[in-house]
């Protein structure tokens, strides 16, 4: 009883971290650990934000905050309104400081599946998903947002990264086909019945893998026609075609945590569109992905081991983005190239200063891999205040820093001060010590 006492005082004031699950569970490591005073926080933070964005007056606000409020003090949870739910997922991409592309972020269509919880229903409802994504080509922004995490329960959620994925097949002799960072994906695939269709290629479709509410894992392949594939080919180099390169048009991320108001959503699959550096300059020439530059260098006429030839890399690089570019224009799926991203970034960054908002950016992720100095954005100072709501990855990385920002507001020297010591003090109280 004294126990009991005590672990409820304690929670009270915001001293006793409100842990949803221990154990091994891998989803319950990669959720934050926040105090019943923070989610509190955060809540009331959003809902106020919600409140002026619908123009709603105080006292629309002080009413809901009421309800939140007694929900928070009896169980540490509280359901969002529909309206909620749609504002927190496109306000989320808004805050989110590793992405390029926020420029249409009021745009995103928002998807309310919490009350599909069994696996089986998500993935009709992934599949729904992707072919609305891809339309006809012109890949609209979809979000589809599944039950969040309740205080000692956790649902089920997508494991995949992604949806759509590409398998990297682990040979006799050492060497990997496919995509190197899947290597684990396709061994676990394997493990559940999964195998190739024929012998084993560099892009063969993994399934996406659910974790029920019981920690099981369940496989499941998108329908024929759901996902569709552009073939890799150069306008000039008609040996490029001849590495038989292709890529996926929608890509879906399936593997982050949407966080609004102080709930967390582990299964909230959204997708965008390409920006041309992601494929060319990243996924097929990266070391740890197919790292195939030499042979895309040989197939542009290029040799890498001809004294005097430095830049062979920039060279097949430019031609790599430029057969992207003209593959997925020929195919009518949408893309952008990086410089046009950069002028869309700069474009919403100027948005957001006349909103009086300031904008969240890592420079890491924003700038292009790409003629990186010609693009605007290489020149901007930035800085990740990561503000809530937000999309994470796990706790010990991108969501270690996540809390209500306050900057936007005009407010004292001393306020400032304030914030900044509380804001070490939470991240102090955050590690893992």
């Amino acid at each position: 009883m004294a126990g009991s006492l005590a672990r409820r005082s304690l929670a009270r004031f915001g001293l006793l971290r409100s842990d949803y699950v221990t154990g091994a569970n891998p989803l319950a490591r990669r959720l934050r650990r926040i105090s019943a005073l923070e989610r509190r926080e955060e809540a009331r933070a959003f809902l106020r934000a919600h409140n002026e964005a619908a123009g709603a007056g105080r006292a629309a606000f002080e009413r809901r905050w009421a309800e939140v409020r007694r929900g928070l003090s009896r169980s540490g949870h509280y359901d969002h309104t529909p309206e909620e739910i749609a504002f927190g997922a496109r306000v989320a991409w808004r805050n989110h400081g590793r992405c390029i592309g926020r420029l249409f972020w009021e745009s995103l269509e928002v998807a309310d599946c919490r009350t599909i919880t069994e696996p089986e229903a998500m993935a009709g409802r992934i599949a729904d998903h992707m072919g609305e994504a891809l339309g006809d080509g012109r890949v609209r922004s979809i979000i589809s947002v599944f039950a969040p995490v309740q205080a000692g329960r956790l649902p089920a959620y997508l494991e995949s990264q992604q949806i759509t994925q590409y398998a990297g097949h682990a040979m006799p002799d050492g060497t990997i086909l496919g995509d190197r960072q899947n290597v684990e994906a396709t061994r676990i695939a394997r493990s559940l019945g999964w195998q190739p269709p024929g012998e084993p290629g560099r892009f063969d479709l993994l399934p996406f893998l659910i974790r029920d509410a019981a920690d099981r894992r369940m496989l499941f392949s998108l329908p024929d026609g759901a996902v569709r594939e552009v073939p890799i080919r150069h306008p000039e180099h008609a040996a490029l075609a001849e590495l038989g390169l292709r890529w996926y048009a929608v890509p879906c991320v399936s593997g982050m945590i949407l966080t609004i108001g102080g709930i967390d959503y582990p299964c909230a699959p959204f997708n965008g569109f390409y920006m041309g550096t992601e494929i060319a300059s990243r996924n097929f020439v990266d070391v740890k992905r197919y790292d195939l530059l030499p042979d895309i260098a040989r197939a542009f006429g290029l040799d890498a081991a001809a004294p005097g030839t430095p830049l062979w890399r920039d060279t097949a690089l430019t031609e790599l983005n430029r057969a992207v570019l003209h593959s997925f224009r020929e195919a009518r799926v949408t893309m952008v190239d990086h410089h046009a991203a950069s002028d869309q970034f700069m474009e919403f960054h100027q948005r957001e200063q006349a909103q009086g908002r300031r904008v969240a950016a890592d420079w890491r992720w924003i700038v292009p891999p790409q003629a990186s100095s010609q693009c605007e954005v290489f020149h901007l100072r930035m800085r990740n205040f990561h503000p809530v709501p937000n999309y994470y990855y796990n706790r010990a990385d991108d969501g270690l820093q996540l809390m209500p920002y306050y900057g936007d507001r005009q407010r004292s020297r001393r306020a400032r001060m304030v914030d900044r010591v509380v804001r070490r003090w939470k991240i102090w109280k955050r590690m893992a010590w």
